[in-house]
């Protein structure tokens, strides 16, 4: 019985044992679930940090640091390619674009430019050039291919070279032009009107006077002889009685008046390379200008300005030599077009003998002056050489 009674009494106390453990395992629990979350975050944050780091392998730092170099490379493009605008907004803003955006402009200006390619379109020939005569020597090494160079008085040749070739006379149809008009009687303070049908299509060249520009025909006729303007020229033979198409055909005639059998118009300005002439034939032609005062003087006038509205334009004469002092010009024209190269005609008085001058397809924009420079020199030697040497008496 009393063994017995140990037992029980051992069981209790270890009954009692096991109790007491258990509650005091369950009360933390118990005391942790009802922690508010923001602790719970808290716990778990210190946990994380005293958990070891692992610290990435070689492979994968290579790898992160081109995925950085390419995500920098596309930015640094995409900053370039907009850096233009942006310094464009700025600037209209007000705001002073900084110095890596203008660098990226002056870059993006450069490589525009040497994206653009250009393309030099071959040197068109002149005719006199394919007929060869651009090889042609001369005594007197001239630049033109054709000149020829008369006494107007005693129609005497002091010097001619390929003067029976006939070849494009560009502005030089000018002349005649103006020869036809002069010679209708027409009211010279008649307006006239620049129209859509004056405007260049056989060579695209500009022109001051804008379409609609109205001017008297003495002032179309006066930018034509002294300017070569070419709108004006058209407008004198478009304004004519009968048109254009007449115009033209009393150009031919009065041509064939005058013997000018190497001669053809086909407009009144000269753009067209089919307007063709020989330097004998435009010899003739100077002549007979010549004797027109009204052609003489706007041929030769130094300058000349017209009223447009509110604007006035100033014209100069395309031949430098009538500035010159050194020259006594009655009558000239110039003219230029690819298919003539560059030509001059000239009424002038050289050593006291009246000349008329003629020089066709001249290579260079000044060699044609060079050339008539080169003649009176030459044309004053000669009839220097010519007087009779007068010997002291006694």
């Amino acid at each position: 019985m009393m063994i017995q009674g140990v037992v029980r009494i051992r069981k209790l106390v270890l009954a009692a044992t096991v109790a007491a453990w258990v509650g005091a395992s369950v009360l933390p629990l118990m005391a942790s679930a009802a922690t508010s979350p923001a602790k719970i975050a808290k716990a778990q944050k210190s946990a994380s940090a005293k958990a070891p780091v692992k610290r990435p392998s070689a492979s994968a730092k290579t790898s992160t640091r081109k995925v950085t170099a390419a995500r920098t490379t596309t930015k640094k493009t995409v900053l370039a390619k907009k850096s233009s605008t942006r310094v464009k907004v700025q600037m209209a803003s007000g705001k002073k674009p900084t110095a890596r955006q203008l660098a990226a402009q002056t870059q993006a200006r450069k490589n525009a430019k040497a994206a653009v390619v250009r393309v030099v379109a071959p040197a068109r020939l002149s005719m006199g050039e394919q007929l060869g005569l651009r090889t042609s020597n001369d005594r007197l090494d001239l630049n033109s291919s054709v000149a020829l160079v008369i006494d107007q008085e005693t129609n005497e040749v002091l010097f001619s070279k390929n003067d029976a070739a006939v070849l494009p006379i560009a502005s030089l149809t000018k002349l005649m032009t103006g020869l036809v008009i002069a010679d209708a009687n027409l009211d010279m303070d008649e307006p006239l009107t620049i129209t859509q049908d004056d405007v260049d299509t056989h060579k695209g060249s500009s022109s001051r006077l804008a379409v609609g520009s109205t001017l008297s025909r003495g002032e179309m006729m006066h930018l034509a002889l002294m300017s070569s303007e070419n709108r004006a020229a058209n407008a004198l033979g478009r304004t004519y009685p009968g048109g254009l198409s007449e115009f033209v055909r009393l150009m031919n005639s009065k041509a064939r008046q005058l013997g000018m059998t190497d001669t053809r118009y086909v407009e009144p300005t000269g753009l067209s390379s089919l307007n063709q002439s020989s330097a004998r034939d435009l010899a003739t032609l100077v002549s007979v200008a010549h004797d027109r005062p009204i052609l003489r003087s706007l041929s030769t006038s130094p300058g000349h300005e017209v009223e447009l509205g509110r604007r006035t334009l100033h014209y100069n004469n395309s031949n430098r030599l009538i500035k010159n002092p050194e020259w006594e010009i009655g009558l000239q024209k110039t003219g230029y077009i690819s298919e003539a190269g560059r030509c001059l005609v000239m009424q002038a008085k050289v050593a006291g003998r009246q000349l008329i001058m003629v020089f066709l397809d001249s290579a260079g924009k000044l060699s044609r002056l060079q050339d008539a420079e080169r003649v009176r020199r030459w044309v004053e030697v000669q009839t220097e050489m010519a007087r009779p040497v007068v010997r002291p008496q006694g």
